[in-house]
């Protein structure tokens, strides 16, 4: 049986995706559009067939994003998170990061993240929530490599280097402080 030539697999997603594979729909009867959606372990994005590979590409990390940030506004409990700790530290730190806790907090307004290593607690600042997914595991990475390396130093940094989008997310995280930064435009509309 011929391969159909208005769908295209891709085994392996973009790293950091968070997905084990991303099958790309092409479509005539779509002229503009793009859309994305997970199916099980699979997220299936849907574009006009008139695309160009490079254009595919594109559009695949940016539905990919969309798609974590929306699965992120869901947000997760403590013990939800904590689940999510516990998997990020088996992925990536081999299961050495145990922590007794982790949890959501709103008293840290300049900090996206604390640790405790005596007590093994982790919090989170709800400014996080709502972030994308790649940003809020890092976080969780940073905190849970204090469990195992105390201060910055380069063993600690080393260890994130194993997590792809550090410096995707750390970039993410500068952003916002440097927008909260900015001066209010005087004039402009409160909504």
């Amino acid at each position: 049986m011929p391969a159909d030539p208005q769908r295209s697999v891709t085994s392996e997603p973009p790293r950091g995706a968070g997905t084990n594979a991303v099958e790309v729909r092409r479509s005539a009867r779509r002229s503009r559009t793009v859309s994305a959606y997970r199916e099980g372990d699979r997220t299936i994005v849907l574009i006009p067939a008139r695309m160009s590979e490079a254009e595919e590409r594109r559009w695949v990390g940016v539905m990919l994003d969309k798609l974590a940030a929306q699965e992120s506004r869901s947000v997760l409990g403590d013990r939800e998170l904590t689940e999510r700790a516990l998997r990020l530290s088996e992925q990536y730190f081999g299961g050495r990061a145990r922590p007794g806790s982790v949890r959501w907090v709103t008293n840290q307004n300049t900090r996206w993240g604390s640790c405790t290593p005596s007590e093994g607690s982790i919090r989170l600042s709800h400014r996080l929530q709502g972030m994308p997914e790649y940003v809020v595991d890092y976080v969780l990475l940073h905190e849970l490599a204090h469990l195992l390396v105390p201060g910055h130093g380069p063993r600690f940094w080393q260890l994130l280097e194993a997590y792809p989008r550090t410096e995707r997310a750390r970039g993410y995280l500068e952003g916002v402080v440097a927008a909260d930064r900015l001066p209010h435009l005087p004039g402009a509309r409160e909504e």
